[in-house]
């Protein structure tokens, strides 16, 4: 899902920007001012390697944990549309930097929706970005949850009668361990923590996961199904969420000191990011097949050390990024509040950091599907921020929206099926959260 810690600007301070949470550019990240000139912004410093691996755990994220399940709701055949959404998104973030290099002075998505459609176009690319932030991390306390509970089997707690699951008890346990962590307003050692953990995580999973299937006793034998028209929606729905890293996007390219290199990095970060989730898709199908969970991880026999390295890389993740992804959403709601709530800035952030907080618990022990949550957010917000608005803008930016051409018919392509991914996928993602309710 989803893992980058960049300096975008929201039209609030500068801070977290939303979805996979690893460092672009550590300096802007730490900076408190709001704004950046137009000398900070191109004169960028980080050579092609590294911005290739910053690009990389951008794009790596937990979309990795339910990608096998995509795989089995869709069938052999649905990996192509593995490929095709990559490609696709490959292309909507070279359509970025078209816009970037349209004006000088856009720094963000955010920038991007103003840029095109005005104070409107802003708040509505901002509204994507947080909704999709707030289920990600949701997201992130049910797999606290299930993994926790699979790793200690048949736990509960009876409190007068009342008898509370395992999976709930720890999506609690998970909750006060992380509500330390988003009362900090300094989150500069997280930010070193989680510069690498990406393509580190997304690695350390495929290799336990081959282990596992290879050499500790899981084999390789199911056959599956060659494709499944009705769980399509959903498979294509999760593909896209594994690729919402958008919006860190001008972070990488306004970093960069040789910038026309932008879109090898782009062609680079995609291949190796795609190539990891489809061995993972392959692997986790030949293993399980259509009996693989939601999150692969449930499948695994905890007794076996590759399992217990899967589950535990699974587990640390998220702990350690809560805070980060968290932080966008406190400081647009300490945005909109009266400014007499701001006179005790400290009592103001931990206040706003902990009802937040409660409020994911809320929904993870209300609706704790993971793999349908994140197939909602998917449909619904990642393919809005990451294939949507950067087509739309760009027709709007460039003015080629009317103009008959090879460019037009591809960006319209990818809008129309764009909308047919949001409407059904959502569609489908909401009625199967109902179902299980």
């Amino acid at each position: 899902m989803a893992s980058v810690v960049t300096s975008l600007h929201w039209g609030l301070p500068l801070t977290v920007n939303p979805l996979r949470i690893h460092i672009t550019n550590m300096e802007a990240a730490l900076s408190t001012s709001t704004t950046m000139s137009p000398s900070t912004t191109n004169g960028g410093t980080s050579s092609f390697a590294k911005t290739c691996f910053h690009g990389v755990n951008g794009i790596s994220g937990i979309g990795i944990v339910s990608i096998p399940f995509a795989l089995a709701s869709g069938g052999w055949l649905s990996i192509i549309f593995l490929f095709m959404i990559s490609i696709a998104a490959c292309y909507t973030g070279l359509l970025i930097k078209r816009c970037m290099d349209k004006d000088s002075t856009i720094e963000s998505l955010p920038d991007i929706g103003q840029r095109a459609f005005g104070d409107k176009g802003r708040l509505l690319v901002n509204i994507a970005m947080n909704c999709e932030l707030y289920l990600v991390i949701t997201g992130y306390l049910i797999l606290e949850g299930d993994n926790l509970n699979k790793l200690i089997s048949h736990f509960h707690v009876d409190i007068g009668g009342l008898k509370i699951t395992g999976t709930h008890c720890f999506v609690l346990i998970s909750a006060l361990i992380i509500l330390p962590t988003v009362w900090l307003e300094d989150l500069s050692k997280l930010l070193s923590y989680v510069s690498a953990t990406g393509a580190l995580a997304s690695i350390i999973f495929l290799c336990s996961l081959l282990w596992n299937g290879t050499i500790d006793g899981t084999k390789l034998h199911s056959k599956g199904v060659l494709f499944n028209w009705k769980g399509v929606p959903a498979a294509v729905s999760l593909y896209a969420f594994c690729y919402s890293s958008h919006p860190v996007f001008p972070s990488l390219y306004t970093s960069m000191k040789n910038k026309h290199q932008f879109s090898n990095v782009l062609l680079v970060c995609f291949t190796l990011c795609t190539l990891v989730y489809a061995a993972t898709a392959v692997l986790g199908y030949l293993m399980f097949g259509s009996e693989v969970e939601s999150e692969i991880t449930l499948n695994l026999p905890k007794e076996k050390l590759s399992s217990k390295v899967a589950i535990y890389t699974t587990l640390v993740n998220p702990i350690t990024k809560y805070a980060l992804m968290l932080r966008p959403i406190v400081d647009a709601t300490k945005n909109v509040l009266p400014s007499h709530y701001n006179k005790r800035p400290k009592l103001t952030h931990i206040l706003i950091s902990s009802i937040l907080l409660f409020t994911t618990v809320v929904v993870a022990l209300t609706v704790p599907f993971f793999g349908y949550l994140m197939s909602l957010v998917g449909a619904l917000l990642s393919v809005s921020a990451s294939f949507l608005v950067p087509c739309v803008c760009y027709l709007k930016i460039s003015g080629t929206y009317g103009k008959l051409g090879c460019e037009m018919i591809v960006n319209y392509s990818i809008v129309l099926v764009g909308v047919a991914i949001a409407a059904f996928g959502t569609y489908t993602s909401l009625l199967e959260i109902i179902r299980h309710l």
